[in-house]
């Protein structure tokens, strides 16, 4: 029964040290494109940004994988619960209540708010 414990302390300890390794799996390429795009001697802006697009997207693909959303799209209804009202402005064209500018996206978790966006509020 001893052993048994301390075979289960073992595993749920290797489990912690190693939660995250699918999701810095995942990353592993974007950190490669990253450094490759830095390494590149001569670049000029148009493709420096068309890099770090892909990169980007890249990114969004891997977070988006592995269960993060983002919150704070213009227009839609504002929920205080996944919005944070940082000033209210008269857009009369998207009715009372709307998202008018997203000043800082924020971030769902499978359905667990990390951090709220940062918006603008139409009165």
């Amino acid at each position: 029964l001893d052993n048994q414990r301390k075979r289960l302390q073992r595993d749920l300890e290797q489990a912690r040290r190693f939660a995250n390794e699918k999701l810095l799996a995942d990353l592993l390429p974007v950190v490669d494109n990253l450094e490759r795009g830095l390494a590149a001697e001569g670049s000029d802006a148009a493709a420096l940004r068309a890099g770090v697009e892909l990169t980007l997207r890249e990114l969004g693909r891997v977070v988006e994988g592995n269960g993060l959303k983002a919150v704070g799209v213009v227009g839609e209804v504002f929920d205080p619960e996944r919005h944070q009202a940082m000033s209210m402005v008269d857009a009369a064209e998207l009715g009372s209540g709307k998202v008018v500018a997203v000043m800082q996206k924020g971030y769902v978790l499978n359905d667990r708010l990390l951090r709220p966006a940062l918006v603008s509020v139409s009165r």
